[in-house]
């Protein structure tokens, strides 16, 4: 047999899943700190030594190279060869021949977010409260998202992927606590936000 046809016959690089599990892992970063950042915002304690806008406008940068790598996360999880995904599976859940669980609370995880961007897109004619609102979906995203990420692959056993995944579950939920926190304890709210600096919250206010 030539060189040519065993390259041919030797099992190809699996670099659409690499790449997909790879942008995914970022992607989970960026949304725990686009999280981390809101709560930290809404609060108030935010690092003293930064400027609010500058909190504000590093929440939405990070807000934006979320959608890129969701984008790029998505498009090479669908082109895999190596699984049967669909493209139907990309808009409704748990309709994937391929660990639906995993795939769909993943899919619930895009939708919600998708409907978080949309909405901050459009806040001026929604209104702040209907805004808010959608916003707090972000509470039910982020857990089906860590759920996507710990069980749609197999290499939770690597020691920095795992490091990954759960260093990012336990950031969120400390400041998801410290926001249930402010909602049921009156006295342990932060001080309200002017409404000058509500222009540079547009995204991290929702927290």
């Amino acid at each position: 047999m030539s060189a040519g046809a065993l390259a041919a016959a030797a099992p190809a690089l699996p670099w659409l899943w690499l790449v997909s599990r790879a942008s995914g892992l970022v992607l989970l970063v960026c949304l725990s700190a686009v999280f981390v950042l809101g709560v930290a915002t809404r609060r108030g304690s935010s690092p003293r030594r930064w400027p609010r806008f500058a909190v504000a406008e590093l929440h939405r940068t990070l807000s934006l190279f979320a959608v890129a790598f969701l984008a790029l996360h998505v498009l090479t999880a669908l082109l895999d060869p190596f699984v049967s995904i669909g493209w139907w599976a990309s808009v409704v859940p748990f309709v994937s021949h391929y660990r639906a669980a995993a795939v769909g609370l993943g899919t619930l995880a895009v939708d919600v977010g998708a409907a978080v961007l949309v909405t901050s897109l459009v806040r001026a004619r929604l209104g702040r409260r209907v805004w808010r609102a959608v916003h707090w979906l972000a509470y039910l995203a982020l857990p089906a998202a860590f759920f996507h990420a710990a069980t749609a692959g197999n290499d939770l056993g690597v020691w920095w992927v795992a490091a990954t995944v759960w260093g990012s579950a336990a950031a969120v939920g400390v400041a998801a606590v410290a926001r249930l926190l402010d909602r049921v304890r009156p006295e342990g709210r932060a001080p309200a936000v002017p409404p000058a600096a509500r222009r540079d919250e547009s995204m991290a206010g929702a927290r």
